[in-house]
């Protein structure tokens, strides 16, 4: 290295930890997430499938893993709120929780203690230093944090330094394209000096002052302007948007190109149902010639920046990736043959299998009505998602635990042995392919799982 480049890397590393010790100050100021301590996510059936280590695995292997033992670390943990999540989510884990705010880390461990979680720990500590805890993770969830790296492919590495062969980590970016009026009002206070250091309640104030003076016709006020921000809850939107230390937004291609810097593996988006570019055009089964031509050829970065050019909603690019090379190779279910449907495994959902939802189960079938699954889980569906009774009764059996594909054939057998047009005896061949038209279609949306005999 010449002295100046030697020089250079001296300056860039200052300017990072000017700009780590900004973050830190202003998480130390406003603990981030604001949420109450005795606030549960249990009966978050959407958050607890989001954060259940089973949902990535599942995508990317067509497997089923056990989260007893399991070892997950929460990047940038803050109060902790998903810290909890993670430890409701993911039974028998243990829960590691890292972050560089002091005060934050207080409140983290107040609100676990308080939820009777004791399998879980947590250090005052940054992401650059995750090797000095020794400890290699399962899973790792870093979220709303790897967009302050200075350089995000840098906090990718660090991650990955500790993950396990097999592990997943969770991660995600702003997007540029969604925020971009956000960044022009930070770009504005920076301007007028409001985060020259920490900002504060003067700064806040200052911010809002200048907002609800502006004419409502003004573009950037009609933008990103809520009169709510006036009150005491709206100073932490205003700090974590208009006054947010470190800020950037990313696209698509910035994202895979981090991922390939620092040797990781695209598994999907976190969302990932609301990414399908096909949902955006008004007739998928008629598409214009130039797109239906060309779709099919897409890679998985091209479909979803093409997405975010075309409808830009989303404020994260939130994914799923992991070590090159270590997934399971597997064949999707709508190519299984017929031999593999009759060895088959199935599982429902680990965030299915509540009281609850077998109670509203059991009522339908009662009552004879359309079971709609997607209430419990929404997350992975853009319409409900209905199951005539007659059928549903065949899933029952699911939260005892997972069963042979051909034992849920045979239940559907004995409650419609007749076909209900022309009252003749249903044939196995036409009560499997019943059972299996109804898994294929819950298996989209992850509520039951399939794993193939070995």
């Amino acid at each position: 290295m010449t002295k100046t480049q030697h020089q250079e890397t001296f300056i860039m590393n200052d300017q990072a930890s000017e700009l780590l010790e900004k973050i830190r100050q202003q998480f130390d100021f406003g603990p981030y997430p604001r949420i109450a301590v005795d606030k549960s996510p249990k009966d978050d059936a959407n958050l607890l499938f989001i954060h259940n280590l089973v949902t990535p695995y599942y995508l990317r292997n067509q497997k089923i893993i056990d989260t007893e033992g399991k070892l997950i670390l929460d990047a940038g943990c803050g109060t902790g709120y998903k810290s909890l999540t993670l430890a409701e989510a993911n039974p028998g884990a243990k829960i590691v929780g890292i972050d560089i705010s002091e005060e934050s880390v207080k409140l983290a461990r107040q609100r676990l203690k308080h939820h009777g979680i004791e399998n879980a720990e947590f250090h005052v500590l940054s992401i650059y230093d995750l090797p000095n805890l020794g400890l290699e993770f399962d899973y790792i969830n870093c979220d709303e944090l790897l967009y302050l790296f200075p350089d995000i492919s840098v906090g990718l590495a660090a991650m990955k330094s500790v993950l396990k062969p097999k592990g997943i980590i969770r991660s995600n970016l702003h997007s540029l394209l969604q925020r971009l009026n956000l960044f022009r009002a930070q770009e504005l206070f920076k301007m007028m000096g409001l985060m020259d250091s920490n900002p504060e309640d003067m700064e806040i104030e200052i911010a809002l002052e200048t907002m609800k003076a502006l004419k409502d016709g003004v573009y950037l006020k009609a933008q990103i302007w809520n009169s709510n921000y006036e009150g005491q809850d709206g100073k932490e939107t205003v700090l974590m948007n208009y006054l947010f230390q470190g800020d950037k937004g990313y696209t698509v291609p910035d994202l895979f190109t981090a991922l390939r810097a620092s040797d990781l593996e695209f598994i999907n988006m976190v969302y990932w149902r609301y990414w399908d570019l096909i949902d955006l055009f008004k007739d998928p089964d008629n598409l214009p010639a130039f797109w239906g031509m060309s779709l099919p050829e897409l890679s998985m970065e091209e479909r979803l920046h093409l997405y975010e050019l075309l409808h830009p909603v989303h404020r994260l690019l939130d994914f799923w990736c992991a070590h090159p090379g270590e997934a399971d190779s597997f064949t999707p279910v709508a190519r299984w043959e017929l031999s593999d449907w009759q060895a088959a495994k199935v599982h429902l959902h680990p965030q299915l299998r509540t009281p609850q939802v077998k109670e509203e189960l059991l009522k339908c079938l009662a009552e004879q009505k359309p079971y709609e699954i997607s209430r419990h889980v929404s997350v992975p569906v853009l319409t409900p998602v209905q199951i005539e009774s007659s059928v549903a009764t065949c899933l029952l059996p699911l939260w005892e635990g997972s069963k042979p594909f051909m034992s849920l054939v045979e239940r559907w057998f004995k409650v419609r042995p007749l076909n209900p047009v022309t009252l003749e005896p249903v044939t196995e061949m036409e009560a499997l392919d019943q059972v299996k038209q109804l898994l294929s279609k819950l298996e989209v949306f992850l509520y039951v799982l399939l794993e193939r005999s070995a």
